[in-house]
């Protein structure tokens, strides 16, 4: 791997506030261990972040937000480059918002950008959405915000945030302007009757960390209309006759796994093909036969396309040796372990991450 690459992983990890443990700094070494050579500073930011809050290293104010304290530093920021002007007459603005804000912001200008299209708007959508953040500075939007809380037991747990503008745009096809959906997933644990979540989640959308704190502080807005949906027990056993997967197996195993179950692939469980394991017999009935594979959800995994393909038409191999975990197996032998928090080399920890090529495009 580069040299400046290994610095930028040493350098994350000698350097973070507060230090890691032993124990933390090991977990750190077996997540990156394997993807050292091609990792990015984001995604190692969020992973050391990630660790401090699971390794619960940080003490924040109890009274800060809930963005504030994971890395004792609250990185929100909006600034003006006022000493930078374009001949074009134009200035500079950079700023950090939390996920909800950035999102809610998002949606706003991606609408906002359309609404000028549907009225004959000639500009790129990079102009579009440029003129509808000037727009904000110069008018005030009441927006309601409405939450769905579904909650999965057992393995993991989902959160679902809606949010809608009660008027649609007059004289056009347009949606609401704001309409936000978040998948979010935090592990849960029975303690005697109480339901117990750790401190840290991560959203299905991007694959991005998110706080316990962060989504009790959006149920406790006063604005905020929250709807408990019927509890998923991921532990549960599911099955249906015939080869088609229903769409309440297809959430408990998309639920359960949450990406592709290849070895460090992170691709979405929504973005995947459903995998039989064991394959499924078509002519098993017609034959008086046992089904072999059955649909099931100890017989479904979650694979990309290229991983799905590579399954079907080449010697890797894999099984599922319990409730979301995987062991595969190489076309060299080499075996690797795949569950919900990550991939382990079952051969010994130096052994390195299958490197698998992609199919060229025409």
């Amino acid at each position: 791997m580069p040299a400046w690459r290994a610095r930028l992983v040493a350098e994350t990890t000698i350097h973070s506030t507060p230090s890691l443990t032993r124990e933390a700094a090991a977990h750190v070494d077996g997540q990156v261990a394997a993807v050292a050579g091609r990792i990015g500073a984001a995604q190692l930011d969020r992973l050391v972040a990630e660790t401090i809050k699971r390794f619960d290293l940080a003490t924040p104010d109890a009274a800060a937000d809930p963005v504030d304290g994971y890395l004792h530093v609250d990185p929100r920021h909006v600034t003006l480059h006022d000493g930078d002007v374009h001949f074009a007459g134009t200035m500079r603005w950079e700023a950090e918002l939390g996920i909800a804000d950035s999102l809610d912001l998002d949606h706003v200008l991606k609408h906002r950008a359309a609404e000028q299209k549907a009225l004959g708007s000639t500009d790129s959508l990079d102009v579009r959405r440029a003129k509808a953040l000037g727009d904000l500075a110069r008018t005030q939007t009441a927006l309601d915000l409405d939450l769905d809380l579904d909650l999965a037991m057992g393995m993991g747990g989902g959160f679902e945030a809606r949010s809608a503008r009660t008027s649609t745009t007059e004289g056009t096809d347009l949606s609401a302007a704001r309409e936000l959906v978040l998948h979010v997933h935090f592990n849960a644990s029975t303690v005697g009757e109480r339901t117990v979540f750790g401190p840290t989640g991560r959203m299905e959308e991007r694959h991005k960390l998110l706080l316990l704190d962060q989504a009790r502080s959006w149920c406790g807005d006063s604005r905020t209309r929250i709807i408990v949906k019927p509890v998923i027990d991921l532990n549960a056993q599911l099955s249906a006759p015939g080869y088609d997967i229903p769409d309440r197996i297809r959430e408990h195993v998309i639920l359960r796994d949450q990406t592709c179950v290849f070895p460090w692939c992170t691709r979405s469980a929504r973005r995947c093909d459903l995998d039989h394991v064991v394959a499924y017999d078509h002519d098993a009935e017609a034959g008086g036969r046992p089904q072999p594979g059955p649909t099931a959800t100890w017989n479904l995994a979650p694979l990309c396309r290229h991983h799905h393909r590579l399954k079907t038409h080449t010697a890797w191999r894999y099984e599922m040796t319990g409730n979301g975990v995987f062991e595969w197996t190489s076309p060299h032998g080499h075996r690797y372990r795949r569950d919900r928090t990550g991939t382990i080399p079952i051969d010994g920890p130096d052994d390195v991450p299958p490197r698998v090529p992609r199919p060229r495009r025409r």
